[in-house]
């Protein structure tokens, strides 16, 4: 087991579906940093700015970039991240779904809303942890993440961030996204600092608030999956959507376009 986690963690993990890791990244900020500015200049095709007009400040965020920013594939084959997940999930080996990067610059009102990401992905499985890591301190603009929430009968209803829209035609097989603060519900956050890491199941509900502070808050997230993740079809285009990938329901997942970035050794 990797010495950043504890049998504790882990079991934290199991059953509310979030849990902090310290220092995951700690080796890698100023690679990830450089990898973030890389991607802000050199957008790829899912880049989004989640503001509407009128809105003050700057939501970024932007995803799949790995293979053509050399920064974050070294980040992701390099860093513990893969080895710490197997020991989450429980899984002899750690295949990589996507990167992602979540930038919200000082004075940023809008809030990330609530959501589960399982409902947008392809992917079947228990076994899938995401890494959410700020490249800035962070307190009150850190994740946040209801426990428990993995665990839910029904999943949340996936919207569209911007429009506010319902993502897949069959609604009422999803619920209603809740409020989770007026609710009452366990919501786990952290103050952190630059390479910790709340790692999270992709059926934990999260989200996060604004940052109203003077600072940035750049934040990298990858989403990784274990042995039993599947492909699974969904009533609508996914998110990400990864076109012409040909893989048919209870397939894994093709290891040329998600490869394996750990492989547990026998005995």
């Amino acid at each position: 087991m990797n010495p950043l986690i504890t049998e504790a963690q882990i079991d934290a993990f199991q059953k509310d579906g979030v849990v902090l890791v310290k220092g995951l990244f700690k080796d890698h900020i100023e690679t990830i940093r450089a990898g973030i500015e890389r991607n802000m200049s050199e957008p790829g095709p899912y880049a989004a700015e989640n503001l509407k007009e009128g809105e003050g400040g700057r939501f970024f965020d932007d995803y799949c970039n790995w293979s053509r920013i050399p920064e974050f594939e070294e980040v992701i084959r390099s860093s513990p991240a893969a080895e710490v997940a197997a020991d989450l999930m429980g899984s002899t080996q750690v295949q990589l779904f996507h990167d992602h990067v979540l930038v919200k610059e000082p004075g940023t009102s809008k809030a990330t809303p609530w959501h589960q990401d399982g409902p947008y992905y392809f992917v079947d499985g228990i076994q899938n942890v995401s890494f959410w890591s700020p490249m800035d301190p962070v307190k009150g603009n850190s994740l946040r993440c209801v426990a428990g929430s993995h665990a839910w009968e029904k999943p949340v209803l996936p919207t569209r961030w911007l429009a506010e829209t319902s993502f897949y035609p069959d609604d009422d097989k999803y619920m209603p996204v809740p409020d989770p603060d007026a609710e009452g519900m366990e919501i786990k956050e952290w103050e952190m600092e630059p390479g910790d890491a709340v790692a999270f199941n992709y059926h934990t509900l999260h989200g996060a608030r604004g940052n109203t502070t003077e600072n940035r808050r750049r934040a990298f997230s990858l989403r990784l999956v274990g042995d039993d993740a599947r492909y699974v079809e969904r009533p609508g285009p996914t998110s990400p959507p990864f076109p012409g990938h040909g893989m048919k329901p209870g397939e894994k997942l093709r290891e040329d376009w998600f490869p394996t970035v750990f492989r547990r050794a026998a005995g």
